[in-house]
């Protein structure tokens, strides 16, 4: 079992042709969600008593909830605007409501979840979380300009505290204070972190190990229409399918981020979650079966 661990969120999403209000998201939720396509997928999460019930359905058809918090208040709110190129993202406000002072409880059974993600989310927390499990074999956390601006100590303590870290290209810079990706990696290695793994959008990525580069190529999509939650759809289906295959090894790592990157060209391709929410397995083996094509010579 994989466990994931972070924020559901209510989203207003603004694109250029069309602005979405309050539809379900959060990192954890795209993460949990692109992952249950591998493996059975926990997640632990806090909402307000302000969260949908048709979004609650959602999450409880695909998703183990002994670890979702429904508390007093209002569910953590995220409003942000892209730009014409959708490759540009403003925040324009953050709400974090029920999220701000969540304790959270890891179940019982989730305990035993050797593969562990700690989606975009307060550092601290997730620090103290990765401590609750008994035996994790894999453990990976993201994070987000956010936290490097407001808690970098406790961003660099995070990374000790796991095996790979994933994370953007530009947050990569902004944390390490460096302007090459190779430099960003090797000093997020040199914190702890054993895998590095810098995404670069419609770019694809980069995995780093010791000495090896693993770079991998973006899926070639010409309908983006919303990129929100991609990078967390990437990490979700890369800690997924590694959790199905119960392996770290190198080879499978780096079949993890190929399919990380096709889940991400899933979830840019519709708004919200509804380019995650009705996949069926052929269509990621089709997906990841062109991807091959794509990329051999």
């Amino acid at each position: 079992m994989l466990t994931v661990f972070g924020s559901t969120a209510l989203d207003t999403i603004r694109t250029p042709n069309k602005i979405l209000k309050n539809v379900l998201g959060g990192a954890a939720t795209f993460a949990a969600i692109s992952a249950s396509n591998f493996v059975k997928t926990g997640l632990i999460a806090v909402v307000g008593k302000d969260f949908p019930k048709e979004h609650q359905k959602i999450l409880s058809e695909r998703l183990d909830l002994s670890g979702f918090t429904i508390k007093e208040g209002k569910t953590f709110r995220y409003d942000g605007k892209f730009d014409d190129t959708l490759s540009t993202r403003e925040t324009l406000k953050t709400e974090l409501n029920v999220l701000e002072n969540f304790k959270p409880i890891v179940p019982e059974e989730y305990k035993k979840s050797q593969f562990v993600y700690l989606a975009n989310n307060d550092p601290d927390q997730n620090t103290n979380l990765i401590k609750e499990f008994d035996k994790v074999k894999f453990s990976m956390c993201d994070t987000i300009d956010f936290w490097i601006s407001t808690k970098r100590e406790s961003v660099i303590k995070m990374i000790k505290s796991v095996d790979a870290v994933v994370i953007n290209d530009e947050e990569a810079k902004l944390l390490t204070k460096e302007f090459n990706l190779i430099k960003c990696a090797k000093k997020m290695m040199d914190w702890g972190a054993k895998y590095v793994i810098i995404k670069k959008g419609e770019h694809g990525s980069l995995m780093f190990f010791d000495d090896v580069i693993f770079p991998s190529a973006g899926f070639s999509l010409e309908d983006v229409v919303d990129p929100t939650g991609a990078g967390d759809s990437f990490a979700g289906a890369m800690i997924g399918y590694l959790a199905s295959k119960k392996s770290t090894s190198l080879s499978e790592i780096k079949k993890a981020v190929v399919y990380g990157n096709v889940l991400g060209s899933f979830a840019v391709e519709r708004f919200g979650l509804e380019g995650l929410l009705h996949l069926k397995k052929s269509d990621i083996t089709k997906r990841v079966n062109l991807y091959e094509k794509m990329i051999r010579f």
